[in-house]
């Protein structure tokens, strides 16, 4: 059974129902904002309440050489090329070869001019 009115609403009525339509959304917006306020301030008292680390003392190592990254083959000589331009060079080969940088060896890159 379908229920249908036939009364229709004044012009004041419609403004009356959007107005209550509308604080009813805005009181939900300041419940929630009010809410994350809260929880917000909770977790920032607790934060603080936490003791600070100290200082983290690390004793003093002996000097050694140097130790290469994990997957480094060495030095690379460079040879009238700029280190970014030598950086770009080897991604686009490991691109183009599909390996990842750490499997390759570049040995020295040198600038082949045309005479």
């Amino acid at each position: 059974m379908l229920l249908t009115t036939s009364a229709a609403i004044t012009l004041g009525q419609a403004g009356l129902y959007a107005l209550l339509g509308y604080l009813v959304v805005f009181f939900g917006l300041f419940l929630l904002m009010t809410v994350i306020i809260l929880v917000g301030k909770f977790f920032i008292a607790r934060t603080k309440g936490a003791p600070a680390p100290g200082p983290v003392v690390v004793p003093a190592a002996t000097v050694s050489a140097p130790v290469s990254a994990p997957g480094t083959a060495g030095q690379l000589k460079l040879h009238g090329v700029e280190p970014k331009t030598a950086a770009m060079i080897m991604a686009i080969v490991a691109d183009k070869m599909g390996k990842p940088i750490n499997e390759l060896r570049f040995l020295s890159i040198r600038e082949v001019t045309e005479e």
